[in-house]
């Protein structure tokens, strides 16, 4: 129950060496410091190794009724297997880390389900990150409990800015990513627009301006889609990824249109520190292996492999 609090949702490579590890551990009470003195975290012997400049590859696995689903914008959406299943393949790949999205979560105005979060966190030791349903401090505890490494806030930080904040103050910038899904305005206007719920609902906020915002009150990293290119194979909206990077100072993880492994090339040179696919991977157009010794040879530094 204590594998996401004790990996790298607790000590992130960007840590202080000098930072007290008991106050990072008091929201989780005494049976965490139990486990954590008994038996430090794994992930804290190969910090320095996280804290250079190597980009992350990183699967994105979309939930909907227990079930890892792709479509295209969110419609039409296409069986690819057992959440963990798919998760523990990836990892053997050599996935730096994982980002599971429950998007029926919020249109059913329910929590994420648990269960296929703690067993993929058994089977997997690359860090995972789970969004969907993320509505109070409460419901990301639960999810870091199961096993996630850190949480992804989408339509509850549009309707409660300040949940961003109540995260960072309870468990760490480190442990907060800003999922953002992006749209470019209708009309012929410039600019891109939030939309929430599966891409469904307008939120009435500038993208780069809601970016910037949700930086400032906690997020410790950015998840972009690009509602436009989901699906669609067509390459990630580079002008939205140099325009979000250039606005914030933390990491932002490309995501929505990879097709090619020029596309992601391209998303890396476009300032990405991460790029995140799916259809690719659920597909088997690409390995994970085969975007990074790609990768490797446009000059992208990438991490060696974990163990799954």
């Amino acid at each position: 129950m204590l594998n996401g609090i004790l990996r790298l949702s607790l000590l992130p490579p960007w840590a202080d060496a000098g930072e007290d590890v008991e106050s990072r551990l008091a929201p989780w009470g005494n049976e965490a410091l139990e486990v954590f003195w008994s038996k430090p975290p794994p992930m804290t012997e190969i910090a320095a190794d996280l804290s250079g400049l190597a980009r992350r590859i990183i699967p994105c696995l979309d939930v909907a009724d227990g079930r890892v689903v792709k479509g295209i914008q969110f419609q039409n959406l296409i069986d690819q297997g057992d959440p963990a299943e798919c998760a523990l393949r990836y990892a053997r790949q050599g996935a730096d880390e994982i980002v599971f999205l429950d998007i029926s979560a919020a249109p059913e105005h329910r929590g994420t389900d648990l269960d296929w979060v703690q067993r993929a966190a058994e089977q997997v030791f690359v860090p995972l990150t789970v969004g969907g349903g993320v509505r109070e401090v409460e419901d990301a505890r639960q999810l870091l409990l199961a096993g996630a490494d850190k949480v992804a806030i989408n339509s509850a930080a549009v309707r409660r800015p300040s949940l961003l904040k109540d995260l960072a103050e309870q468990f760490g910038s480190q442990c907060v990513v800003l999922s953002v899904d992006a749209r470019r305005r209708a009309g012929g206007e410039s600019g891109w627009e939030v939309v929430t719920h599966g891409g469904r609902q307008a939120a009435g906020l500038d993208a780069l301006e809601w970016v910037a915002r949700g930086v400032e009150l906690g997020a410790g990293e950015v998840l972009l889609t690009s509602i436009d290119s989901d699906g669609m194979r067509h390459g990630y909206d580079l002008p939205l990824l140099e325009a979000a990077t250039q606005v914030v100072p933390v990491p932002v993880i490309a995501s929505g249109g990879a097709g090619t492994l020029e596309h992601l090339a391209e998303a890396l040179g476009a300032g990405a520190a991460a790029v995140l696919a799916a259809s690719i991977f659920h597909q088997g157009v690409f390995t994970v292996g085969q975007v990074k010794e790609f990768l490797r040879t446009r000059n992208f530094p990438m991490r060696e492999e974990w163990a799954a």
